[in-house]
């Protein structure tokens, strides 16, 4: 697994993929081939990383909305001497720092996310690639045993066919003879009825359409 693991990753060497979790194709392909519970870890990562991400992206937008209203606030009350307009600047300030604070904070983990989503996600890609691999492998080896079975199957059953050819042939040859020397009422102790003619004709003809296809397919390079 190692050297299949290295060739993989060799592979996927500077191509960027979308994040797997969100393309409906690659959870439409393990309905083809079972999730290892290594990939489901990862799918599992890789979709609270984003989670994270969105997360974080709401929290900015509503902060930098906040921070825009505080600071709107503050400057609409920088004309007035009134001690509540004055401790409403203060207390504005104040937030407009704790806002700082945590976008700096966020600012920070929004640098990281983005590498562990896609450091995730080439581990997803590799991970995918070996158990669709061994999927295919697998699939091959049993497709080539199945289709040995086919084979030996199909020559079997041409003997068969040729056996039940010869002992039907066989029935109407005794039944003929019976025939012509017993005569039909004997014959008729027997419980059989059979045109002779037309099915001696039907089983040679039979007989003779797969000498032909027979015939046909050793010509056929």
């Amino acid at each position: 697994m190692a050297k299949k693991n290295e060739k993989f990753t060799s592979a996927l060497t500077g191509k960027r993929v979308p994040p797997l979790t969100l393309d409906n194709k690659w959870y439409r392909l393990f309905k083809q081939a079972e999730k290892t519970s290594e990939i489901e870890q990862l799918e599992e990562q890789q979709k609270n990383l984003l989670k994270e991400q969105s997360r974080i992206n709401d929290e900015m937008k509503r902060m930098r909305a906040l921070k825009s209203k505080l600071m709107d606030e503050i400057v609409a009350a920088m004309d007035s001497n009134d001690k509540s307009a004055s401790k409403k600047k203060e207390e504005n300030s104040r937030l407009i720092d704790e806002i700082n604070e945590k976008m700096a904070a966020n600012e920070d983990t929004m640098l990281d996310i983005p590498r562990d989503i896609d450091q995730n996600n080439k581990e997803l890609m590799i991970r995918t690639m070996e158990q669709c691999y061994e999927v295919i492998a697998q699939n091959t080896k049993d497709i080539a045993e199945v289709s040995a079975w086919i084979d030996s199957v199909r020559v079997e059953l041409k003997k068969n066919i040729v056996r039940k050819q010869e002992m039907e042939l066989r029935n109407v040859e005794i039944y003929s003879y019976m025939h012509d020397i017993f005569g039909p009422e004997v014959i008729e102790l027997f419980d059989i009825t059979y045109d002779i003619e037309g099915k001696k004709q039907e089983i040679l003809a039979r007989q003779r359409a797969m000498k032909e296809q027979k015939a046909r397919t050793e010509e056929k390079p």
